[in-house]
């Protein structure tokens, strides 16, 4: 990874040397119509998403009739390798869309451009998430999504099983207890499902006091005490109290498929689901914040519109941005097509977006961002990823410990990543 690494910032110093600079690109739109060319990979084109987002281009053209915008959308399993073939050999978009795991890689080889001066009023935004694409104090992008992950529950089984609904208050204790009355209904019902992941266990080790990385961010602590418990407790639901089903059990279902098949009475997933589960689930459900165990912790999830290096109309680059990201024109769409949450501060659009059931407490989103943690990041993010995931795998097989996979993940990562 880290020659990966080297080739990119070799490649990206050759680009930057060799085309023309921001001034004469700017020059150039000045003269007549500016062609920007976008590439984004979360508004599938198949659903809602897609046309809100061209809507939105459509808006932006009609507000600005010298600016005109070619989109094009690649899959997630796909957009990143194809980026970074674009990045090296300098054809990048003009805007581009980055998670926050990949943006500090690309922010700090280089890649993109300081859009700082060039925003205009940036007080719509949640602060959160626009800090969030701040890199040594310059910023190189906008949010143009802001979401997080609740508790859903499936509210005939709970009813079914005379339990009461969770609340704000319950922890991973309260999980377990009702996990097991949800699967005393009948063979095949489940109580709980949330994997033993990257992700989730970032935000399980925090949950009961940990992390995996210090504050500062400068040094890896992923086999504190409290990761330790965090994780056999994790690994324990399917192990252990087996409340959650293992593969086997699943036979080729996804969670989500799960859940929609009314077999599940519990699932840890991103707001991203409420469109689906409005049209698939032929049951009420409802959401709350998810449980903790020593304390309260919820995911963050960001992604951004960034500008290249090497575009030549970088401000009309980041006034696209701007407003795909957090124009009210923008986000109201956003928020009609149920496309995560606007990361915008604006009241009407708050509203608006309360204002949409299912889920009836839709309030929980929002009430989640209190507990906000952002995920561990490095340059070699994905090389990071997987070697964590690895452990993971081994303390959910049974073939380590949880002490002993998280003693050799901490030496693999500190002799292999640069933080």
């Amino acid at each position: 990874m880290k020659t990966t690494r080297n080739v990119l910032s070799l490649a990206l110093v050759l680009v930057l040397v060799l085309l023309p600079a921001f001034s004469a690109g700017t020059k150039e739109a000045a003269q007549g119509t500016v062609t920007l060319k976008l590439e984004q990979f979360s508004g599938s084109e198949a659903t809602l998403s897609g046309e809100a987002l061209k809507g939105m281009i459509a808006e932006f053209e009609k507000q600005n009739p010298t600016i005109k915008v070619e989109l094009q959308t690649i899959g997630y399993d796909d957009y990143f390798t194809q980026l970074q073939s674009k990045v090296v050999g300098g054809n990048a978009a003009d805007v581009f869309e980055l998670n926050y795991e990949n943006f500090v890689a690309y922010a700090s080889e280089g890649a993109l451009a300081d859009v700082t001066k060039l925003l205009g009023d940036t007080s719509g935004f949640n602060k959160t998430a626009l800090d969030a694409f701040n890199y040594q104090g310059v910023q190189y992008g906008v949010p143009n999504s802001f979401s997080n992950v609740v508790l859903f529950y499936n509210k005939a089984l709970f009813d079914q099983a005379n339990l009461a609904y969770p609340t704000a208050d319950w922890t991973w204790k309260d999980v377990e207890v009702a996990s097991k009355k949800i699967m005393a209904l009948g063979e095949n019902i489940w109580g709980f499902y949330r994997p033993l992941s990257f992700h989730e266990f970032y935000k399980g080790a925090a949950q009961n006091g940990g992390s995996l990385m210090n504050a500062e961010r400068t040094a890896f602590t992923v086999n504190l005490p409290q990761n330790v418990e965090a994780a056999k407790l994790m690994a324990g639901w399917q192990n252990d109290s087996k409340i959650m089903p293992t593969d086997t059990d699943m036979a080729g279902m996804g969670d989500w498929d799960l859940f929609k098949s009314g077999r599940l009475g519990m699932l840890v997933t991103g707001i991203w689901a409420f469109g689906d589960f409005t049209a698939n689930c032929p049951f009420d459900w409802d959401i709350a914040i998810e449980p903790g165990n020593v304390q309260k912790a919820t995911h963050f999830f960001s992604n951004s519109y960034v500008v290249s290096e090497t575009s030549k109309h970088p401000a009309e680059a980041a006034k696209l941005a701007v407003f795909l990201a957090g124009s009210k024109e923008a986000t109201k769409l956003r928020v009609e097509a149920s496309w995560e949450l606007p990361p915008v501060t604006y009241p009407e659009i708050i509203d608006s977006y309360l204002s949409i059931t299912p889920p009836e407490n839709r309030e929980a989103v929002f009430a989640s961002l209190d507990y906000l943690v952002t995920p561990p990041v490095s340059i070699q993010q994905a090389e990071m990823q997987a070697i964590i995931q690895s452990y993971l795998g081994q303390i959910v097989s049974g073939k380590q410990s949880a002490k002993a996979a998280l003693d050799a993940c901490q030496k693999e990562l500190e002799a292999k990543i640069s933080l």
